[in-house]
């Protein structure tokens, strides 16, 4: 008869370890399998997908140009490249609930509660940031570029540069748009709160400008369509957390 006294042995206290990293594996598998999945049914509409992102800059060229490709393997990687991001651009909402899955057992209700909204809002924000980039910013960094070249210089980019410039783009302003959940999610885990973070405005607003610097190409109207969205969302992000500070204290007297 065991002893319920007894110590638990080193193997009893390993095994719930080895159920996560099994349940992990489990769940990176199923995210890697869903990002298959979606690229191999968007692959034969490779070309087509290049020709959707490349028409920001192809409807601006001059009359009589064209991209071109200067390596002999662009007119292949460049278009298999773009699927792959993609894929796992739309695989997001099911890598996300993945993440969900693993982590949510260890949370509390009132976590839980807030996790679910932040979660979906962070897919929505990334995916508006992708829009804006491309509805947005690009016709206008791409009329500038295309419009203030010496008159006898014929614009033709090359199609792995020009991807390789939207997917930084893209990625850039898919991440600055999650700055209302970092916000809200720093005074929520009580790192800093509102009044704090209103106090450093100034430094913030600086720290929006000098990362649109370095996430940008060096051109000042990609790192103002950066850095002011930036401190629209810092805004949104404060309001957010406002409003949520004032449900917990109604949601602990609801509970108790």
């Amino acid at each position: 008869m065991i002893d319920p006294n007894q110590p638990h042995s080193e193997e009893d206290q390993e095994q719930p370890i080895v159920s996560h990293l099994v349940e992990l594996r489990s769940r990176l598998m199923r995210a890697l399998l869903a990002i298959l999945v979606l690229f191999l049914c968007l692959f034969y509409f490779a070309n087509n997908l290049y020709e959707i992102v490349s028409a920001p800059l192809t409807a601006l060229l001059p009359a009589g140009t064209s991209m071109i490709a200067t390596d002999v393997t662009s007119p292949f990687f460049a278009p298999f490249k773009l699927t792959l991001v993609l894929s796992i651009f739309l695989a997001m909402p099911l890598i996300l609930h993945q993440v969900w899955g693993f982590i949510s057992p260890g949370l509390y209700k009132h976590e839980k509660r807030l996790a679910v909204p932040l979660l979906a809002s962070s897919i929505v924000l990334f995916y508006s940031g992708i829009a804006f980039a491309y509805f947005v910013v690009f016709p206008l960094i791409f009329g500038f570029f295309t419009s203030v070249g010496p008159e006898n210089v014929a614009v033709m980019t090359d199609i792995s540069s020009y991807l390789n410039f939207v997917l930084k783009i893209f990625f850039a302003f898919g991440v600055v748009f999650e700055i209302p959940i970092a916000t809200l999610l720093l005074v929520w885990s009580g790192i800093t709160d509102v009044k704090s973070l209103r106090e450093k405005r100034a430094y913030v607003i600086v720290g929006c400008f000098v990362l649109g610097m370095l996430l940008t190409p060096p051109d000042v109207i990609s790192q103002t369509l950066l850095a002011v969205p930036m401190w629209l969302l810092f805004e949104l992000g404060i309001v957010l957390a406002v409003i949520v500070k004032r449900k917990a204290p109604v949601e602990e007297e609801e509970a108790e």
